[in-house]
């Protein structure tokens, strides 16, 4: 009998442990993670009544392949336009909460006398709240559709990726180097660089891979297709200086504005909360008893800093974004925990050999004490708010409560300014870093195999080509760099409203012009041995020859739509299916009524219903919009409508409202059936013989139906297929019927 691999056994333990502790924890309400965390500690060799992982490794591979599936899932909910959309309300908020949280936690460590590094770290780790535990707190408390719990999460994913930074910057500390304004300036460049480039080169290449095979796609290749491509880009982010999970979460970001975004969402569900839980449970691994007594003040104090510090700084970060006082509380006391990313910090200070070993399971302890505390910190924000509505000045109240108007600007020359100049820095630095991406691979990979390939003979016309062909390959953008917007509503208003503006718009073209001969001058120079005075002349006159183009022109046009089309896919089908929510829905927003998708669920009591019969508007509030049904939409539904399972009910109200009907209709289910084993259809053939009560009687006649709860299926006659059974046709002895019906209902008919 072979002997089963540790790898097996670890993973039965882990999954069988887990899922026993999980199910306590869902009998007593609590975070599933929490619950992980737990099954992690008793299979950990710091609990000594039980088994523990033998090989350690492995679970931590498949625990980093966890993070990995986490944050790529966490991409597929994230869209870049939403948060582009906000505003820099989220960023204020975000580098608001950021900035106090790490202070506090360097204060803190320094308090209790802990090292240089530890405290650094400590207030890294401090800084980042759990997206994962907030997500999944928002989804079981029924909060998800909350406007406030929209605000959270967009910070929560600025958080992220602002988490990368820190990341880059904690190991140049570690390392000695220092962590000096250049540096800082530099790791953050790099990560722009790579995430426009990633996004934009995503958006062209990956939806037209998938509009190419989709044909051919099911939902199992599917799957695989986007696993796969998920693993690729960890890999790449990988090879570039980040973490896998950051590069896991720009292709979860880009398949994100896909049309098969909401499909690949639900195929990856299952694989993201397997090997999250392994990760969760290597994490609870962590813990070491010994070490939480012996800190346990200090673990103490951190919850405290982060419990009061998040409710403190998080509510004046979300106020200072435009938050009323009310909803930026709700925004505060909900981020008051830490979770997956203070893990990878303080992995991250494990490996490099900078922090402390009692860090980690400190850390690990506050977690758990966070994330246990996070559903009441969200019930809490409500009577704290109405605490502080009572004691304050009703002035105060009011001014910190009032609701912001939008109201529309003149077209001044500042605006039109403002805006020209973002458009075209946006162009620019879209359109440099690709042209720097593709100059980059062509002179590092491209040059060197083609003098390879030819010889060194042909060294100098080997270059020249090479030289030609990047150029042709950037000319699209770098003739977008200095024409795009020429020509645009803005520029053509402030040429013609103020001949003052004429000189600075000239200046606009002539600094675009240059950073597009940077271009052509560098790849002269390094494939060639020309002077630099004819360098600089067929510099030009390439840059003419791009200008003049008409063909490069709508290459550039076409190349522009399609990146457009492929960013909009999803909305675009959202409109013809009908699924795109009304554009008055964001005006709503600020009067706390907003529409919120709820889907009914399989085996609610509502389904087959009509609305007249559920009285949705006199027992909640709301008003029913619309119903999506499979690729059906039903506007304005009225009360003689149907509810089916799986329908996705368009609701309008506020947040209590929402909350109130979301809870209902989750709650109002049959009960499940205890002997559906037992209820198990069956198909029999029964004979009638002389004894039998059927003889002489018709099928309604004899009550198979309505008495015994069956149903005659045919009449076997010697043929190849059964009989259908006339109604007038009477039982006669030897008939052969075939009968389907429960296993007890059959017998009493035999019998």
């Amino acid at each position: 009998m072979s002997e089963i691999p540790p790898l097996i056994l670890d993973l039965a333990l882990i999954l069988v442990v887990a899922g026993i502790v999980t199910l306590v924890f869902k009998r007593l309400k609590q975070p599933l993670v929490l619950g992980y965390i737990v099954a992690g500690f008793l299979v950990s060799p710091h609990m000594p009544y039980t088994m523990s992982v033998v090989d350690h490794s492995s679970i931590h591979t498949w625990a980093e392949i966890g993070v990995i599936f986490l944050l790529f899932s966490l991409g597929l909910d994230f869209s870049f336009k939403k948060i582009l959309k906000m505003g820099a309300s989220p960023i204020i908020a975000t580098c608001t909460i950021i900035f106090s949280m790490m202070m506090l936690g360097i204060i803190v460590g320094k308090a209790f006398g802990w090292g240089k590094m530890d405290c650094i770290f400590l207030g890294g780790m401090l800084a980042m709240s759990s997206t994962t535990i907030i997500y999944k707190a928002f989804d079981d408390m029924g909060l998800r559709q909350q406007q406030f719990a929209g605000l959270v999460m967009s910070v929560l994913i600025l958080e992220d990726i602002l988490a990368i930074v820190m990341m880059v910057m904690l190991a140049a500390i570690a390392s000695g180097t220092g962590a000096d304004g250049g540096q800082m300036l530099q790791s953050i460049v790099k990560i722009g660089f790579f995430l426009v480039l990633w996004f934009v080169v995503g958006i062209f290449a990956i939806p037209w891979f998938l509009r190419s095979v989709r044909k051919l796609v099911n939902n199992e290749v599917l799957l695989v297709v986007s696993l796969g491509l998920c693993c690729a880009m960890a890999v790449l982010s990988t090879q570039v200086g980040f973490s896998s999970a950051f590069g896991a979460f720009i292709m979860g970001s880009i398949l994100a504005e896909t049309i098969e975004a909401e499909k690949i969402i639900r195929l990856v569900e299952p694989v993201k909360n397997l090997f999250g839980a392994i990760f969760f449970v290597s994490v609870g691994m962590l813990v070491d008893p010994n070490i939480l007594v012996e800190y346990a003040l200090p673990i103490i104090a951190i919850v405290l800093t982060i419990l009061l510090g998040q409710s403190i700084f998080g509510t004046i970060g979300f106020m200072l974004s435009g938050q009323t006082l009310k909803s930026a509380m709700r925004c505060g006391f909900s981020m008051a925990q830490i979770g997956e990313f203070s893990f990878i910090i303080a992995s991250l200070g494990l490996s490099l050999g900078v922090i402390s070993k009692f860090l980690y399971p400190v850390v690990v302890a506050v977690s758990v004490i966070t994330t246990f505390l996070t559903p009441y910190m969200i019930r809490l924000s409500k009577p704290c708010y109405t605490t502080l509505e009572q004691r304050l000045p009703i002035n105060w109240i009011k001014r910190l409560n009032r609701i912001s108007v939008n109201q529309s600007t003149t077209a001044t020359d500042q605006n039109l300014w403002k805006r020209l100049l973002m458009q075209m820095l946006r162009n620019t630095i879209i359109y440099s870093i690709l042209s720097a991406a593709i100059t980059a691979i062509m002179l590092t990979f491209f040059v060197p195999f083609m003098d390879k390939l030819l010889g060194n003979q042909l060294h100098f016309w080997t270059d020249i080509i090479c030289g030609l062909l990047t150029i042709l390959l950037i000319s699209p953008f770098l003739r977008a760099i200095v024409m795009k917007k020429n020509h645009s509503e803005e520029f053509k208003a402030l040429w013609t409203d103020n001949r003052l503006n004429r000189l600075p718009l000239i200046f606009t073209i002539l600094v675009r012009l240059l950073i597009a001969l940077s271009f052509i001058f560098y790849i002269c120079n390094r494939l060639t041995q020309f002077s630099n005075a004819l360098i600089i002349c067929i510099g030009i006159a390439l840059l003419v020859l791009m200008i003049l183009s008409r063909s490069l022109k709508q290459r550039s046009i076409r190349l522009e739509r399609m990146f457009i089309q492929n960013l909009r896919s999803r909305d675009i089908e959202a409109q013809v299916l009908g699924k795109k929510k009304p554009l008055y829905e964001g005006h709503l927003l600020d009067r706390d009524v907003h529409i919120a998708e709820i889907d009914v669920p399989d085996d609610s009591t509502w389904v087959g219903k009509t609305l007249g019969e559920l009285q949705v508007g006199r027992r909640f509030g709301v008003h029913v919009s619309s119903i999506l049904r499979g690729r059906r939409r039903i506007n304005i539904p009225g009360g003689d409508t149907v509810l089916f399972p799986n329908d996705r009910i368009q609701v309008i109200g506020s947040d209590d409202q929402l909350a109130n009907f979301n809870t209902i209709i989750n709650k109002e289910l049959h009960q499940d059936d205890p002997d559906i084993e037992k209820r198990e259809m069956k198909l029999r053939q029964i004979i009638v013989n002389s004894s039998s009560p059927f003889i002489g009687k018709t099928l309604q006649e004899s009550g198979i139906r309505d008495i015994y709860n069956c149903m005659v299926v045919g009449l076997e006659e010697g043929e190849e297929n059964l009989t259908a059974m006339s109604p007038a046709r009477r039982f006669e002895k030897g008939d052969i019927i075939w009968i389907v019906g429960e296993e007890d209902d059959l017998r009493r008919i035999s019998g």
